[in-house]
């Protein structure tokens, strides 16, 4: 069962479904690495962040 949880704005949607869904890393062995979990851990996020509301306070 996968957990639904929204993204935050601000937070790359793939990093933030990574660490909240379980079920994602269910497959690997222990001891074995997540491949995309790798890719953006050197911070390439690309163009998954959910952008933030723009600020108001003018």
């Amino acid at each position: 069962m996968a957990l639904r949880r929204p993204v935050p704005p601000g937070q790359c949607r793939q990093c933030w479904t990574h660490a909240y869904d379980p079920d994602i890393h269910r497959r690997l062995r222990p001891g074995q690495d997540c491949q995309p979990c790798l890719d953006h851990m050197g911070g390439n996020h690309g163009s998954q962040i959910v952008p933030k509301k723009a600020s108001s306070w003018w």
